[in-house]
């Protein structure tokens, strides 16, 4: 991924982060690429991913920048039990990943139930207008001497939804080329949606702005960011 993009995060988180948070939980940490900026500006980390593979990655990145951090391999959709924190952020279009309105209320209610009283939630998802009219039909490929990346988006079978299709062509020591193919489903809703499911959650404010600025979305806008008070 794009690094200026976790630069882009991490500005936004900052700037949303009242000045007495200490302790940030990142839901869908990945590799620890955001993890680590937000070590880096003096924030206690515990990251979450439902990957063991990526948390290998993000715990490698982590020490190879000098710091310790707390990374647990769990499903956003069952955070009950994980402790306390000032923020919690979930960010890369992380939520989008999840089948329906019920999963995605009960991560809600899990984000609640760890956030300390006062606390942030702020997360980012495609908007509409993104999954309905820029990923379809969607085609990118990128051939280097030794690698090959493909992507094609298609439109899903339910609302606001997208199907990505990713194909990688890796140079291996023998000159030999390995292919690894992934399938990614996503699904958005309208903002509507996600305010009412944080206010069933318990969410008392709810800020909505584009595209990592603090500017109310367009009808052309590609992604929203939520600010969200406990």
């Amino acid at each position: 991924m794009d690094q200026e993009l976790y630069e882009q995060w991490l500005d936004f988180t900052k700037r949303h982060l009242p000045k007495e948070t200490k302790s940030v939980f990142e839901l869908a940490c990945g590799s620890g690429a955001l993890s680590v900026r937000l070590a880096q500006e003096g924030y206690k980390v515990t990251g979450l991913d439902i990957s063991e593979e990526m948390l290998t990655w993000a715990s490698k990145k982590a020490r190879q920048a000098g710091y310790q951090l707390d990374f647990t391999a769990g499903d956003m959709r069952e955070l009950s039990g994980l402790g306390k924190f000032d923020a919690v952020t979930c960010y890369s279009d992380s939520l989008c990943y999840l089948e329906n309105l019920d999963e995605l209320q009960a991560t809600f209610d899990g984000v609640f139930e760890i956030l300390n009283e006062g606390g942030t939630f702020i997360f980012d998802v495609h908007s509409t207008y993104q999954v309905d009219e820029v990923f379809p039909n969607y085609s990118y490929h990128e051939n280097a001497e030794d690698f090959a990346f493909l992507w094609d988006s298609f439109g899903g079978e339910v609302p606001h939804s997208i199907v990505h299709e990713l194909s990688f062509f890796i140079q291996g020591s023998d000159g030999k080329f390995t292919r690894k193919d992934e399938v990614h489903e996503e699904r958005t809703y309208p903002i509507d949606d996600y305010l009412a499911r944080l206010a069933t959650a318990g969410f008392k404010e709810a800020m909505v702005c584009a595209d990592f600025t603090d500017e109310a979305p367009s009808e052309e806008s590609a992604r929203w960011f939520f600010v969200c008070k406990k």
